[in-house]
This record gives C-alpha cells, structure tokens and sequence, in this order.
C-alpha cells in the first residue's frame, strides 16, 4: 500500500482504476434503458413518443460528463495535485451534469418517480426558486470550506467517503437548483424573465469563494501543500487559477443562458403587445366582420322611428 502511493506521488499520470466509477455509469445506463424500453410505453399515451432524440443526446451528453470528470485523470489529479482541476470537477459536477440530466428525462418519467404524494410535495417544495438557490448556495460555500476539503482528500477510507459524499451532496443541490430552469415538469419552471433573475442570483455567491481563493497570500487547502507540483504551478498559482475558474467559468456559463433567457423574455412580450394584425389571419380568424354600408341601411330599417311627443 506503501508502495503503490509513493508511485503515484512520483508519477501523476499513473493510471488509477475506479470501478466504482464504472459500475455506476452502467448501472445508471442499464436504468435508464430499461425503464424507457419497459415502463415508459405504460407511462405514456397510445400514440405518444417515449423518448425523443434531444433526450438521448442529453443523456449521452450527462453520462460522458459523470464518467469524465470522476474518473482518471481528472479525480486523481484534482484530488491529489491540483485544486484548480478540483474546481473543475465541481464545475462540471454543478453546473453541467445536473441540467443534461434533467434535459435527458422525460416528462413521464418525472412523474412516476415523484408520483402525486408527498414525493411529489416535498420536491415542489425543495424546488421553490428560494429554497433550491438557498440549498445550492449553501451547499457550494460548505464544500470550499477548508477543514472539509483537506479531509475529504486525505488517503483514509473515511477520507474517500467524505469526498464522495460532498460529491453526492454537490449534485443533489444542483438538480434542485436547475430544476425550476430545465426540469421537465412544467409546473415546477419559472418563465424566462424568472429564470434569467433567477440564474444572475446563482452567479453572485460563487464570488466569495473565488475572491477568497483568488487573493489569499497563503495557503488555503493545506492537503495540496505536496512535493510534487504539476505543469510547474505554485500552490498560490493554483489557487488563484481555481479562483479565476469558478469566477469565469461558472460566470460565463450562467450569463450565456441569462441573456438567452431575456432575448425569449423580449421576444414573448413583443409579440404580445404587438398592435399588428398578423398578415396570416383570414377573415374567419377576426373577431368582427367588417362594418358596411348595408349593414348600417339594414340596421336602420330595423329601427321602429320614434314618436313625436305632444
């Protein structure tokens, strides 16, 4: 055992196996593949599409992700070497696994895991816009917390389940959090002028970790202090790299989608309140006819006159 960690301290590229990683991936594939094969054409209407092809892009999209950054080289080297290739992960972890997930399930699918009882309230609730941003955000400063991050990459057992169990608890929160942006149950959504507000919410507390990481003059996480340093960089480097990429990584993303969502947001309230008579429109599609001549002659011959008073 000994041995097999001086290998690695000397040589980062070693290659690790995690079949952990593996097993999860498969098992998460074999369901999703049954369970669209098996309940889906129970679930939904005679006539009605199962699965369409932006729900397995998605799903294919999730799954790379999931196996990509927790597998080797990534996980190693971000719990090993690099804390910046750390924040990586929990990028991806955050920020895009959770909405491919939610992208890649359908609507039915949804409902028969959180039924119509107290699985289905209790997500309504944790999925309200304050609650899932409340969740996320807390979750986010809980894992930058320096006594829990060199914990949860120490070489113990413990020190492994402490990662993945931050891990477990990192993903949750986003599903919760993109929910009410991606989630497939309609109720659950905010309108695109709600969403957009909303994702400019989630970029602002982000900063406080990047600041703090990105300005510290010594070091943060001590568990990254090691002896040998990857692609030369310090450990200040690396922190501040971690700091930059949470910033604009994270920043960048969100802000692409708001500004998606407010150009839907302008478009919808235009359209609406547009005072133009859409050229499509055939005369069936009017409310009222046309008044005309004949029709006031009409109207008036219907009319008894009215008698003159003494």
């Amino acid at each position: 055992m000994m041995l097999a960690q001086v290998d690695i301290a000397t040589d980062p590229w070693k290659f690790v196996p995690h079949p952990e990683v593996w097993l999860l991936t498969s098992f998460l594939t074999i369901a999703y593949i049954y369970t669209v094969r098996v309940i889906g054409p129970k679930a939904v209407a005679p006539g009605e599409s199962v699965l369409s092809r932006s729900h397995v892009v998605s799903f294919v999209a999730a799954i790379t992700v999931l196996w990509v950054s927790s597998d080797w080289p990534i996980h190693d080297i971000s719990e090993d070497y690099l804390y910046s290739v750390h924040m990586v992960q929990h990028m991806a972890l955050s920020f895009w696994l959770p909405p491919l997930a939610l992208l890649a399930t359908p609507t039915w699918l949804m409902r028969v895991l959180i039924g119509t009882g107290s699985t289905y309230r209790a997500t309504r609730f944790l999925t309200r816009p304050v609650i899932a941003a409340l969740l996320f955000n807390g979750a986010t400063l809980l894992t930058h917390m320096p006594s829990l991050v060199n914990a949860s990459v120490g070489d113990g057992y413990w020190n492994g389940a402490l990662h993945y169990l931050l891990h477990v608890l990192v993903v949750a929160s986003a599903l919760l959090m993109w929910m009410p942006v991606v989630g497939p149950i309609r109720e659950f959504q905010l309108g695109p002028l709600g969403k957009g507000i909303y994702l400019f919410a989630q970029s602002i507390i982000p900063t406080i970790p990047a600041a703090f990481l990105t300005f510290a003059e010594s070091a943060v996480y001590e568990a990254y202090a090691r002896p040998v340093r990857l692609w030369g960089l310090s450990l200040a480097e690396d922190q501040q790299l971690a700091g930059a990429i949470m910033k604009t990584m994270a920043g960048m993303f969100l802000w692409a989608l708001i500004i998606g969502y407010f150009i839907q947001y302008a478009k919808q309230f235009r359209n609406s309140h547009d005072y133009r008579r859409n050229s499509t429109n055939t005369p069936e599609d009017v409310d009222e006819a046309p008044l005309t001549t004949a029709d006031v002659e009409a109207a008036f011959a219907r009319t008894a006159p009215a008698r003159e008073e003494d």
